[in-house]
């Protein structure tokens, strides 16, 4: 599938908030990466991650408190994927290249491949937002229908029931084989995967080593393996849930849309900016525990603008993005409330259970 092409416009929408928002940081002298509030939540996160780590697979706690324990190792993973990695891939985490590399790196110990996500989420994701087909975040087939051109099951008749099943797979699905898959066929949906070199084989090959070391190999040998598949089950399906759950909620609700390109023209009718606000919403913006938790995730719209600022900055960049779309009469999609978001992504998969 050749990749779709966007409207090109001689003063564009996305002209216009680069203007603003480079002005924004020009003015104040401020980088557009993390500062001291994010590497201090960075290393609360780590530590926390260890000390639980630690605790559970050495120490043998008491069952109830391992099964929290492993609960909460798997909350603790997510928020350092939103968090850590994420900034890090997008080259957002610090001013220096060196520190991005060490941030995104994190995945690999988290049981991804940063070469996959990269292709996968910088490349392909943040490029063509919802756009079936290409779009590997919205194939969840044949367990979820994401989209109206997607082929309709029988089973997906009661998706909106059920959707917290798949959702709590993803995680042990991404580790063991998504990104496999992948590697071995070389391409992600439809498109060729970037090239890989020497270095990015081995450190595919190591990372998964890594993690199935840590997550497989010491917690039997310490714990025994009926105690650690339990706990490895309640770990890898928060980590999976919390993962799926703030993406969808970013660009599969009600009013989101999800553009097909022109059958002879192979384009989409809207410039890019548009079209990334168009495919993505915010939601629970207000909320400072939220936001610190998953990472400014919850400005999904200044993310997909703008993925190489760090999220630090995002509550304040969205009051000038919100502004330019008043005056230019652009779609801004906002939840105030987590519930509400959830709600409206309930609502959307009811759709699609009936939609032709």
């Amino acid at each position: 599938m050749a990749t779709p092409k966007f409207a090109t416009q001689k003063q564009s929408f996305h002209g216009e908030l680069k203007r603003r928002i480079n002005e924004y940081f020009t003015e104040r002298n401020i980088s557009t990466t993390g500062n001291y509030k994010l590497y201090t939540k960075a290393v609360i996160l780590l530590v926390s991650f260890s000390i639980t780590y630690i605790h559970l697979v050495f120490f043998t706690p008491s069952t109830v408190l391992a099964l929290l324990e492993a609960a909460l190792l798997g909350g603790l993973m997510s928020a350092i994927g939103f968090n850590i990695m994420h900034d890090g891939g997008h080259g957002s985490f610090s001013d220096s290249p060196f520190i991005n590399k060490c941030a995104a790196i994190t995945l690999g110990i988290l049981g991804g491949s940063p070469f996959m996500w990269n292709v996968k989420h910088n490349i392909i994701h943040h490029a063509f937002t919802n756009i079936d087909g290409v779009d590997d975040d919205i194939d969840a087939r044949p367990f979820l229908r994401m989209t109206s051109t997607q082929k309709k099951y029988k089973i997906h008749n009661f998706q909106h029931w059920y959707f917290w099943a798949p959702y709590c797979l993803l995680h042990f699905y991404w580790s063991f084989v998504s990104d496999y898959r992948k590697y071995f066929t070389k391409k992600i949906q439809n498109m060729p995967l970037k090239k890989m070199d020497t270095a990015d084989h081995i450190s595919f090959w190591v990372f998964k080593a890594i993690y199935y070391s840590l997550f497989i190999v010491i917690p039997i040998i310490t714990i025994g393996f009926t105690s650690w598949l339990i706990g490895f089950i309640f770990f890898t399906a928060v980590t999976g849930f919390i993962l799926s759950i703030v993406f969808q909620l970013a660009h599969t609700v009600e009013h989101t849309h999800f553009p097909v390109p022109d059958v002879v023209t192979n384009k989409i009718e809207d410039e890019w900016a548009i079209h990334q606000l168009k495919t993505t919403a915010n939601f629970a913006t207000r909320s400072k525990l939220v936001s610190w938790y998953v990472g400014g995730l919850n400005f999904q719209i200044e993310h997909h603008l703008f993925p190489k600022i760090s999220h630090i900055h995002y509550p304040q960049i969205s009051k000038i993005i919100k502004q330019a779309c008043e005056e230019y009469g652009v779609q801004y999609v906002e939840y105030k409330k987590m519930s509400h978001a959830v709600v409206s992504h309930v609502a959307y998969l009811k759709q699609m259970a009936t939609a032709s």
